[in-house]
């Protein structure tokens, strides 16, 4: 490692910035781009019926879960821009213009008008949308995280990073219930004729919040490497990027299929009102919340490998009964299959997060990380709910989205068992794949 890439802030942050004032700053920005990002799929009927219109229901709903996929697919590349101007520049600089690609997309889908009124227009506009948000959202998380680790106390690296998974979750939740809200106020008409647009118009009040919390942070400075970040990071760590993408697979799918898909499955396939599965949803995510810093708290104390081993084992072995409890039709059932998914990814989770930053060199922490975890993401998050909605038309199977947790659960399980060496007590500086 070259020594300039001591330039880059590690341990706790300047003196004017407060370990308050550094949470927030990662957590902010997190909420707004995962609410932003999430509401989309949580509407996905509606949007599938006003842009995809089909004689067949499914058509539709497979079509705008493509177009959902195509913010995902757009992530690594999002990751690889945002995270080289994270490293080259600084992380401060790159967490306002991750914050601004995402609300300006997000303000023109409100407007955006459907296929009735422009035709073929409308779901070809919607799908470049929901791109720029996709590279958007590549460089955000990892960004925050690598920020929040690189600010943290030792002993505390895992209890920071955490607050950038929590302002995520924060975001899905809040979309959740927003969308709940909303549900339970206008009728499907009005839905369809102009109340999803709503929760995308409040997107951008949530976007403010996000720049005013972070012009408060002080500016940082970039690792100073004078190669680029990106010709190093797949010339000298590309089996590091392997390795933290193969950790990922087994959250991105468990969480995109429990909580944004499943809202849709609840309403489909157990044939339960739409405000029901939002509720369930809310309730569910909010127990996620709660349990993402304890099980931080404990990873910094006994370690990031026995958290992702029994997180991904809780994933693998489980994810057939609790998706059994989640098609039971039984609003209690789903409740507790929702519960131990969020158990088992809360977990994993607080492992996960700080070691993601940990493996990686300082001077290319957020461009390998940002690529790594959005390859992770965009491959298998964001295509699992098009996949498991074409398992369940294809199958017939109610109980096959679960087949697809439990594979992907596997493959974080095997990496954490076999390919990982625990990183908790790492010196950042010394980072090495």
């Amino acid at each position: 490692m070259s020594d300039n890439s001591s330039r880059t802030v590690m341990g706790p942050g300047p003196e004017s910035d407060s370990q308050v004032r550094v949470i927030l700053a990662g957590l902010v920005g997190n909420v707004m781009e995962w609410y932003d990002f999430a509401i989309y799929g949580y509407f996905a009927v509606t949007i599938g019926n006003l842009f995809f219109p089909s004689d067949d229901p499914a058509v539709s709903l497979l079509s705008s879960f493509g177009a959902f996929a195509a913010g995902f697919l757009a992530r690594p590349l999002g990751g690889i821009v945002f995270g080289r101007i994270g490293d080259i520049i600084g992380r401060k600089r790159v967490l306002t213009l991750s914050v601004l690609a995402m609300a300006i997309p997000t303000t023109l889908i409100a407007f955006l008008p459907t296929y009735e009124t422009i035709g073929i227009a409308a779901p070809i506009l919607i799908i470049l949308l929901r791109i720029i948000q996709g590279l958007s959202v590549g460089g955000e998380y990892t960004s925050s995280v690598v920020f929040l680790v690189e600010r943290a106390p030792p002993r505390r690296r895992a209890f920071f990073a955490i607050w950038g998974v929590w302002g995520a979750v924060l975001g899905v939740m809040m979309g959740s219930a927003v969308g709940d809200a909303i549900s339970t106020i206008l009728s499907d008409a009005e839905m369809a004729d102009w109340g999803w647009r709503i929760p995308f118009l409040f997107g951008s009040l949530v976007a403010i919040t996000s720049l005013l919390v972070r012009r408060t942070i002080t500016t940082d400075e970039g690792a100073g490497e004078g190669a680029s970040p990106v010709i190093s990071t797949f010339s000298k760590h590309s089996l590091t990027v392997v390795k933290v993408a193969a950790l990922n697979v087994g959250q991105a799918v468990a969480f995109y299929a429990v909580f944004v898909y499943v809202v849709t499955y609840v309403k489909e396939i157990d044939h339960l009102p739409s405000a029901t599965a939002l509720d369930l949803n809310t309730g569910s995510m909010s127990l996620l919340l709660v349990l993402l810093p304890i099980a931080a708290w404990f990873s910094d104390v006994f370690g990031r490998r026995p958290m992702m081993i029994t997180g991904a084992l809780i994933m693998t072995a489980g994810a057939v009964p609790l998706f059994l409890l989640i098609h039971s039709t039984n609003p209690l059932f789903i409740f507790l299959g929702e519960v131990g998914f969020a158990v088992g990814l809360s977990v994993f989770i607080g492992g996960l997060c700080a070691a993601n930053v940990e493996l990686l060199p300082t001077h290319v922490r957020c461009t390998g990380l940002a690529f790594a975890y959005n390859a992770s993401i965009g491959v298998f998050g964001g295509l699992t709910p098009l996949i498991v909605t074409w398992l369940l038309t294809a199958t017939g199977d109610p109980i096959s989205p679960a087949y697809w947790i439990a594979a992907a659960g596997a493959i974080s399980l095997i990496t954490s068992a076999f390919f990982y060496r625990d990183t908790r007590d790492t010196e950042l500086e010394a980072s090495s794949p």
